[in-house]
């Protein structure tokens, strides 16, 4: 039996979807479903229950939890990078993880939680997943902050060797429609060329880079879940790993797939970017992944081309179809 927390938000969800592909459905999903769009995302699928977040909580920390769990892999939490309310984010983030790495632990219980390639900041120090560095990395907000501490929580308490934290990266893909604000870009792009015919991206104050082609690293939602699935059939593979498609592509390229998939010429304009995002804005982002293949991981990743086509024409173009 596995528990996936987080199981009707985005990336939650789709792994329950693939864990479905593979011929799983004894999973518990766990969430807090606050809107009727999202309970889309478990339309369909296949899963022995549905636990509120805080009464799992509960049941974990009163040792309740039914017998015969394998694996938690918690996809559960505040993942709102504009969050301020720093108490919250140290109960949802922090403590929310560490109490289930622990409960795992002494039960034998694989364990997988999702970290964020927010906790590298400006980039400064890199991108390397190299635990050694891990103390001298500064998330720009409070959200990567919170990541980073458990993060070292885990360092501090040598568990990397036994759980596995994956550094999610720029992910798109289907099942993310309710994010809003939070949505991928490539959700905002698509519902704004279907209203209006173009799509706006922020002008460029560094002198190395031209308007629209700062660069990030575009992770498809199918690839993420695919290494998730990977680790569950790898139990002797842990530690803190990149989840990227280990190559940055522009705002522009990305734009320009949509309008491809769309069968549409690109219309972009440029628009100046707010003042207080200036200093804290990321002109460029890329996951090595080595450290991923070097754990025997082999999965070739999608292109960006290639995720968003699906994206757009098997999910996007189809409002009704989630994955």
């Amino acid at each position: 039996m596995i528990v996936v927390t987080g199981g009707a938000g985005f990336i939650g969800s789709a792994f329950v979807a693939k864990l479905n592909a593979e011929g799983v459905a004894d999973v518990i999903v766990v969430d807090e479903v606050t809107s009727p769009a999202r309970e889309k995302n478990l339309a369909g699928k296949s899963y022995r229950q549905f636990i509120g977040k805080q009464e799992f909580i509960d049941s974990v920390r009163g040792n309740a939890l039914s017998q015969g769990i394998s694996a938690v892999v918690h996809m559960g939490a505040c993942s709102s990078t504009t969050e301020k309310n720093l108490e919250y984010l140290q109960e949802n983030n922090v403590e929310y993880s560490k109490t289930l790495a622990e409960y795992c632990l002494a039960r034998g219980i694989r364990y997988i939680y999702a970290s964020s390639a927010a906790t590298y900041g400006d980039g400064a120090q890199g991108y390397e997943d190299d635990v050694a560095r891990l103390e001298s990395l500064k998330p720009l907000n409070p959200y990567g902050d919170s990541k980073q501490r458990m993060d070292l929580w885990a360092k501090e308490n040598n568990i990397l060797s036994k759980v596995v934290g994956l550094k999610f990266f720029n992910v798109y893909g289907p099942n993310e429609y309710y994010k809003g604000s939070m949505a991928s870009i490539a959700w905002k792009a698509f519902n704004a060329i279907k209203e209006t015919g173009s799509f706006s991206l922020f002008k460029s104050h560094r002198s190395e880079y031209r308007d629209g082609e700062q660069m990030r690293d575009f992770v498809y939602v199918k690839d993420c879940c695919d290494i998730m699935w990977w680790f569950l059939q790898n139990p002797t593979a842990n530690g803190l790993f990149n989840v990227g498609s280990g190559k940055a592509r522009s705002w522009n390229s990305l734009l320009t797939a949509i309008f491809s998939a769309m069968g549409k010429e690109p219309s972009i304009q440029y628009i100046e970017m707010p003042e207080d995002l200036r200093n804290q804005y990321q002109y460029f982002t890329e996951a090595p992944i080595q450290k991923l293949r070097d754990a025997g991981y082999s999965k070739p990743l999608r292109s960006l081309e290639e995720g968003i086509t699906d994206y757009v024409q098997n999910y996007l173009s189809k409002p009704e179809q989630h994955w």
